[in-house]
């Protein structure tokens, strides 16, 4: 299963949904995308309406108030049925070919979760403000530092969890962009 959760993504859904459903089949896997329409305005509720009639594996599902991006998460984690599930960002920010390498590594490996890392050898950051990239990278060395934790990428949504895991991490408590930060530490604290 991939979470995508949508806020006002009209511009850029098609393409990141495109692109992940040829990725995947390319692949052979059965998938569902599942996108967590959040209270969009845009346009997007009827363009993933038109979508869902020429590819059936692509679900919408509404999220209902309270609206943000944690709250559209957790919905999509709740309904997601699939053994693994992958938290994608509708912007196309995250790679298709990093989802299925995430997905082969923790079915060979019988990895709980697999974590990419933006700021490391081999990982690439394109067309991110300074400033905002400053400051991710400060908050992801204090959180390293809080938790004593060798993991300096905790703030990247972008992520994959064995389902069981996922439900050994609940209760959720995040309610907004920090769900990005508690889901992987509980993965550590908790030994997966």
């Amino acid at each position: 299963s991939i979470v995508i959760p949508a806020h006002n993504e009209v511009a850029v859904i098609e393409n990141t949904l495109l692109s992940l459903h040829s990725r995947l089949e390319k692949e052979q896997l059965a998938f569902e995308l599942e996108v967590v329409n959040d209270n969009s305005s845009d346009g997007t509720t009827e363009l993933l309406d038109q979508l869902r009639t020429v590819y059936p594996n692509i679900r919408c599902i509404d999220n209902n108030p309270p609206n943000g991006f944690g709250f559209a998460v957790r919905c999509g984690l709740e309904a997601a049925v699939g053994e693994y599930v992958a938290i994608v960002m509708a912007d196309a920010s995250d790679d298709p070919d990093d989802v299925v390498r995430f997905f082969r590594l923790a079915e060979q490996e019988g990895f709980d979760a697999v974590f990419g890392n933006r700021f490391t050898k081999g990982g690439v950051v394109v067309d991110y403000p300074l400033l905002k990239l400053c400051f991710n990278r400060l908050t992801n060395w204090i959180i390293a530092l809080l938790f004593a934790i060798r993991y300096t990428d905790t703030t990247n949504a972008f992520k994959l969890y064995r389902q069981d895991t996922l439900e050994g991490l609940k209760p959720y408590l995040s309610h907004h962009f920090n769900l990005t930060v508690e889901l992987p530490l509980k993965v550590i604290v908790r030994g997966y």
